[in-house]
């Protein structure tokens, strides 16, 4: 009883030096800069739309019909990396991916010429009709991260959206980045971005999963890794909201 006394002791005096022991770079510089990949400019948009019940197969025909022109048009600098419906989480949902070749000047582009493109403007308005709601958020992905590229399918996703505690976004940097190194053996990981614009210390992390089963399967073997229970120990305290989604794509997803 004593040892399990002192090992519980030594833990908790573990994690409450973590508070405060910096162990980030002491440079004064933005998140961005010292989190985000170097080597390219990319800049992602999340797109959460809450579809009427009894509009969500008409919402999927049309974005279907419409999305694949903007992605394929080589003069428009951006790409659409996945598009999907919830399953589990909230109901009647879909999610859309977006990456913008070039950063914000890209972006700004894209937007300027859908402004002007007639057919996405009826299609903002039918597919207005169809919302009850909807959201987005500008991102930026880890430097740690896989780069999301196509997958062939079936696949189920899960994004795990994590709020965090604002200060906390460098710290849950440097953990992730060796926390990473335990969730590759199965090429589950597709991406892990964090929020500029919208809903700050926002940490969205992307995985793709046979199915249910082997999600579980390949998460509860993390846990027989050395280290990984460690990471999760100190990561949790940095959270003060998260939320699980399991998605199915859409036929037009490059993500399957």
């Amino acid at each position: 009883r004593g040892l399990g006394s002192s090992a519980r002791s030594a833990r908790e005096d573990s994690w409450l030096k973590s508070l405060f022991v910096r162990k980030v770079d002491p440079r004064k510089d933005a998140h961005s800069n010292l989190l985000a990949k170097r080597e390219t400019s990319s800049l992602y948009k999340l797109q959460f739309h809450n579809v009427k019940p009894e509009c969500l197969e008409a919402y999927n025909k049309l974005c279907q019909e419409v999305l694949p022109k903007i992605h394929e048009e080589k003069h428009y600098p951006c790409a659409l990396v996945g598009t999907w419906n919830t399953w589990y989480g909230e109901q009647d949902q879909a999610v859309h991916l977006w990456r913008y070749e070039g950063g914000y000047p890209a972006l700004n582009e894209v937007m300027s010429k859908l402004r002007q493109n007639k057919e996405f403007t009826e299609f903002r308005k039918e597919r207005g009709n169809m919302l009850l709601s909807r959201k987005n958020q500008l991102l930026l992905e880890f430097s740690f991260w896989n780069e999301p590229v196509p997958r062939d399918g079936p696949n189920i996703y899960e994004l795990r959206s994590y709020q965090l505690r604002p200060g906390t976004m460098i710290e849950w940097g440097n953990y992730w980045a060796r926390a990473i190194r335990f969730r590759q053996d199965s090429n589950e990981a597709v991406g892990g971005f964090f929020s500029q614009i919208g809903q700050l210390y926002m940490v969205h992390h992307l995985w793709a999963y046979k199915d249910l089963q082997t999600r579980e399967d390949i998460r509860n073997a993390a846990w027989h890794k050395p280290g990984w229970d460690e990471l999760v120990y100190y990561t949790v305290p940095l959270i003060q909201e998260m939320e699980s989604r399991i998605m199915i794509p859409l036929k037009i997803s490059p993500l399957q």
